[in-house]
């Protein structure tokens, strides 16, 4: 292979013609593109997972059979009331939304348990690190 000196100013126009790199650069901003909207679309994803709480099947028991009613305003408010524990580093809440008691384990965003502050005659809670009164 001869190669003339005057057509090119500089080596990477030499590898670029030669070597077909061009090309291969091409390939990789695709692949990289790609990668790029699928990394935001699992940050997205994992965004909206996030925003919701979910219900451990004995909190769901502890709600049917202690008769509680969570309105759209209170789960809205246990919801902040968890954000608020995540941003100062709780691992597990209690969240106290008007006479409704939660207990959240912050880190799978899951509500453990629920009472009614009204129906209970004592006000202990154990196994918490922190508390956020909404």
């Amino acid at each position: 292979m001869q190669i003339n000196n005057s057509q090119f100013t500089s080596i990477e126009q030499v590898t670029g013609k030669y070597l077909n790199t061009k090309k291969i650069n091409v390939a990789n901003e695709a692949e990289s593109t790609a990668f790029g909207e699928i990394l935001k679309q699992t940050q997205l994803d994992a965004s909206q997972e996030s925003s919701n709480l979910k219900f451990s099947k004995h909190a769901n028991e502890r709600i049917a059979s202690r008769s509680i009613d969570i309105s759209e305003n209170q789960m809205q408010r246990l919801l902040n009331g968890a954000k608020q524990a995540n941003e100062k580093g709780i691992n597990e809440s209690l969240v106290i939304v008007d006479n409704l008691a939660f207990i959240v384990n912050v880190k799978n965003n899951t509500v453990i348990t629920a009472m009614d502050q009204s129906e209970t005659a004592e006000n202990v809670y154990t196994n918490i690190d922190g508390a956020v009164i909404i």
